[in-house]
């Protein structure tokens, strides 16, 4: 995938929507110290099944045991990886960025959760008055 072909909004909207993503992540701490224990326990789930088939034969807990720690184990490390993939793809589009000299407009966030420039909305609420100073001019005289 080159980013190379992509325009200035699709990398910045990407990025936005990284960092996002981001903070979201590393602001839940503990999240990602659970996702860890779960994985140790999944792996701990293994050693056990193993240990109890060679204490007490084939059984279907140990067979459970075995595949259930084995399906938690790969999907922390299909998620771990996808986390660092993430984080270096983020990394890859702030060079882009910076290697195109795009520069955004200061955003702020509006009620509905849509980052609105600063200057639209200070235009729109001019529009805003002028629209409604115009509808009061108009109206028929009693």
């Amino acid at each position: 995938m080159s980013m190379k072909k992509w325009t200035d909004e699709e990398l910045v909207t990407t990025r936005d929507n990284l960092e996002a993503w981001n903070s979201r992540s590393s602001s839940t701490a503990g999240g990602s110290k659970m996702w860890l224990f779960t994985a140790f326990l999944g792996a701990f789930a293994i050693s056990t099944g193993f240990a109890f088939i060679l204490l007490d034969g084939v059984t279907v807990l140990s067979i459970l045991l075995i595949v259930m720690g084995t399906i938690t184990c790969i999907s922390w490390y299909k998620s771990d990886k996808r986390r660092k993939d993430n984080i270096a793809f983020l990394a890859d589009i702030n060079k882009e960025i910076k290697s195109r000299k795009i520069k955004d407009a200061p955003k702020a966030k509006g009620k509905s959760g849509d980052a609105k420039p600063t200057e639209s909305t200070n235009s729109e609420q001019k529009d805003l008055t002028v629209t409604d100073s115009l509808a009061v001019t108009d109206s028929p005289k009693k």
